[in-house]
């Protein structure tokens, strides 16, 4: 049977001459994290708006928790708490007041005084929206988010702005969301924040999706999982390094070569030993390992950030 909460069948929509979704399936099941990566002008946003009901797509199939999304309008914004990636508050409303009001939209959910305590706004209750720090906006983007205890939560960019303490309390309240049994579609820049977070993950690319899977999963697909990362004294082949036993793949990223391997003892000492005969000289060598950084650039040819 089925466990989907969310489910998604030749998604396409378009601006223009502009085809920002083009054709993507996926599924999400119930209690699951599923994050969104792409570069700028992939087609994210525009998935996740047409999942909350904000756009009408152009052609696919698209049931939320049985809904329509923009069919059932009130039944429907019932059970999702949504964040935008660029949320618009009233700027003269307090932040209790904020709270207070988007509570009074829905029929049930939390009281805004446990939102002010888990989202460390309690002393800025009476502060105008205009007068916090972009960290603070998005504090206060999430709690209204989560204000109706939300089923289906969706996160676009959730932590933006946020300085390394408060984005890891953040990432506390969505695991814990998810232990409540929450389904949470998260949109993110972040590596860090996707690996921790993401059951699944859907990296996107010119409307199209390139990759799906868990982050182990998704990196085992790299052929290894270790890097060897170095600089040399003068310019080489990476023929060199590719034709190596048990290399999967070579790259040149600015003016470093990264060798990646599943052996990465066996295939270091075979570099150190060619080194001398052909007058090579490493610098800046490091063994770590292969993360979503890298899956990202060896299918896009660039990097997320």
């Amino acid at each position: 049977m089925d466990s989907s909460i969310i489910s998604v069948r030749g998604l396409v929509k378009s601006y223009g001459a502009v085809k920002a979704v083009n054709g993507i399936d996926f599924s999400i099941a119930e209690g699951e994290i599923f994050g969104i990566l792409g570069p700028n002008g992939a087609g994210k946003t525009s998935t996740i708006e047409i999942l909350e009901g904000l756009r009408e797509p152009d052609q696919g199939e698209v049931l939320v928790s049985g809904f329509i999304p923009r069919e059932r309008k009130d039944a429907f914004h019932q059970l999702i708490g949504v964040q935008l990636q660029n949320t618009a508050i009233f700027q003269k409303i307090r932040v209790g007041e904020a709270l207070d009001f988007f509570r009074s939209c829905y029929t049930d959910g939390h009281h805004p005084e446990s939102l002010l305590n888990l989202f460390q706004l309690r002393d800025k209750i009476k502060s105008f929206a205009k007068d916090l720090s972009g960290g603070e906006k998005q504090r206060l983007s999430l709690a209204l988010a989560l204000i109706n205890d939300p089923q289906i939560v969706f996160l676009d960019e959730p932590t933006t702005g946020m300085d390394p303490h408060a984005r890891r309390t953040v990432w506390e309240i969505i695991a814990d969301c998810k232990k409540q049994g929450k389904t949470i579609l998260l949109s993110t820049h972040h590596m860090e924040e996707a690996e921790r977070l993401c059951d699944r993950i859907a990296i996107i690319d010119q409307g199209r999706i390139i990759a799906l899977g868990s982050p182990r999963e998704l990196v085992r697909a790299l052929g290894a999982d270790k890097k060897i990362t170095f600089t040399l004294s003068v310019p080489t082949e990476l023929s060199l390094f590719r034709q190596i036993p048990g290399v999967s793949k070579v790259e040149q990223q600015n003016n470093e070569i990264v060798v990646y391997t599943a052996e990465p003892q066996k295939v270091l000492l075979h570099i150190l030993s060619e080194a001398p005969t052909r007058e090579l000289v490493l610098s800046e060598l490091r063994i770590s390992d292969a993360n979503l950084e890298d899956v990202f650039i060896n299918l896009t040819g660039r990097k997320l950030s």
